[in-house]
C-alpha cells in the first residue's frame, strides 16, 4: 500500500495513505498505530490515527526521524500480520422528537418521512473511522445514501450531550455538550467518556457500531440504570 511520509516538526512524523474515506485503509492506519505502539513503545511517544493518515510522536532521543521513516515502512508490511480486533457494539438511541431536533430539516432535505430517517439510521452497520474534534466523539460511516444530509447554516450553540447527528455522509454522537453544525436526529443514553477516566472513550478507531431505537421510557430507564450503577454494560457488545 503506497504511503507518503511528512516531518510534522522535530518529533512528529505523518504517514498519510490515500486520500480517501475508505474501511481497508482506515484497517491499515489502525494496524500501522498498534504495530508501533507494540514494538516500539521506547520510541515512539503516541500515535494519532485518523480517517486515512497516522500522526506519530517520537523521541528524538531514543531514535532519528530517518530510522522511524524506516521503521514504518517495514511496519506497513509487518503490521498486516497483525490480526484487526473489530468489535461490535449496539448502541440504543431515542428519536424522540423531544430529541431529534433537526429530524423535520433531515426530512425536508432528504424528501423522506421521520420513520424512513430512523429505519434508515439504525439499519445500516457503521465504522468508526475516527475520534476526534471532541474527547470522544466517533466519526461514523457511510450513511446510506438516502440520507446524505447538509450542514446546518448556522451551528447550534449548545449541543447535547448524548446527541446523535447527522452530516454529509456520516453520522456521530456528541460525547458531551457542545457547540455543533450537524443535524441532530436523536440521542443516547450511554456515556461515551467514562467519568472516572476522560481518556477512556466507549468508541474505539475501528468499532463496528449498530444503533438501535428505543422509546423515551426506555432511554429514562437507561439513565436511571447507570445513575444507579447496575447497567448491564455487556450488552452492548456484539
Amino acid at each position: 500500500m503506497e504511503v507518503s511520509l511528512h516531518a510534522l516538526g522535530d518529533e512528529a512524523l505523518l504517514v498519510q495513505f490515500e486520500k480517501k474515506i475508505d474501511p481497508v485503509i482506515n484497517q491499515q492506519v489502525v494496524l500501522l498505530g498498534e504495530y508501533l505502539e507494540h514494538s516500539f513503545s521506547n520510541e515512539v511517544k503516541y500515535v494519532v490515527p485518523a480517517y486515512n493518515s497516522l500522526t506519530v510522536a517520537f523521541d528524538s532521543t531514543k531514535i532519528s526521524a530517518g530510522a522511524l521513516e524506516q521503521v514504518i515502512i517495514e511496519g506497513l508490511h509487518s503490521a498486516e500480520r497483525f490480526e484487526f480486533a473489530e468489535r461490535l457494539l449496539y448502541i440504543p438511541v431515542c428519536y424522540d422528537k423531544s430529541f431529534a431536533t433537526d429530524l423535520d430539516e433531515v426530512c425536508r432535505q432528504t424528501g423522506l418521512t421521520s420513520t424512513e430517517v430512523v429505519r434508515l439510521h439504525s439499519s445500516n452497520l457503521y465504522t468508526t473511522y475516527m475520534i476526534g474534534f471532541l474527547s470522544g466523539f466517533p466519526y461514523l460511516g457511510q450513511l446510506p445514501k438516502e440520507l446524505t444530509t447538509e450542514r446546518k447554516s448556522t451551528p447550534a450553540l449548545r449541543v447535547p450531550e448524548g446527541a446523535v447527528a447527522i452530516a454529509g455522509s456520516q453520522t456521530g454522537i456528541y460525547p458531551q455538550e457542545s457547540p455543533g453544525g450537524w443535524q441532530v436526529i436523536g440521542r443516547t443514553p450511554l456515556p461515551l467518556v467514562y467519568a472516572f477516566d476522560e481518556h477512556s472513550f466507549l468508541f474505539h478507531q475501528g468499532d463496528r457500531i449498530q444503533f438501535y431505537s428505543i422509546s423515551k421510557s426506555k432511554f429514562d430507564s437507561i439513565r436511571k440504570s447507570l445513575a444507579k450503577g447496575d447497567f448491564d454494560w455487556e450488552s452492548i457488545y456484539g
